[in-house]
């Protein structure tokens, strides 16, 4: 059993890209009235497939911040490690995203600071100082090509 339809489909799709879109809005778009489009979201939203709503900041509006993706060894792989590693990373209010990856490191992790002295008193206190890390290369983003948050629906 399929848990999305085509209309729900269509509504995530709308509001991924606008979530302050309203409701009748949305009824509008999708030829749907209030009541039945208002349901739909309830129920993604109970289902935890609309799992919050955001506000997206234009970085370069903000100033000159440093975006930096770091590769993470840990000195050893297993399940408590990888615990005590993730409880800590997300403590730190840097770190934009974190995965556990495959491969020749184990996490990949995404973190924004307002300049090189920020972040390497970052990296020098709280990174590299978190129980079990081994190695971390660090990677500084130049140009940032595509950023999105749309996940595609179809």
């Amino acid at each position: 059993m399929e848990i999305l339809d085509k209309i729900d489909r269509k509504i995530l799709s709308l509001l991924q890209v606008d979530a302050r879109l309203t409701i009748q809005e949305i009824g509008q778009r999708i030829n749907l009235s209030k009541t039945p489009v208002h349901e739909r979201i309830k129920r993604l939203e109970r289902a935890g497939i609309i799992d919050r709503y955001v506000t997206i900041l234009d970085k370069k509006k903000l100033g000159s911040l440093l975006m930096i993706y770091c590769q993470v060894t840990l000195d050893r792989q297993t399940r408590d490690a990888f615990a005590d590693y993730e409880a800590a990373v997300r403590e730190l209010p840097d770190v934009l995203e974190c995965n556990r990856v495959s491969g020749t490191f184990d996490y990949l992790i995404k973190i924004v600071s307002r300049d090189m002295e920020t972040y390497n008193h970052f990296y020098q206190e709280q990174l590299s100082v978190i129980a079990g890390t081994l190695h971390i290369s660090s990677f500084f983003v130049m140009a940032e090509v595509k950023n999105s948050t749309v996940v595609r629906l179809e």
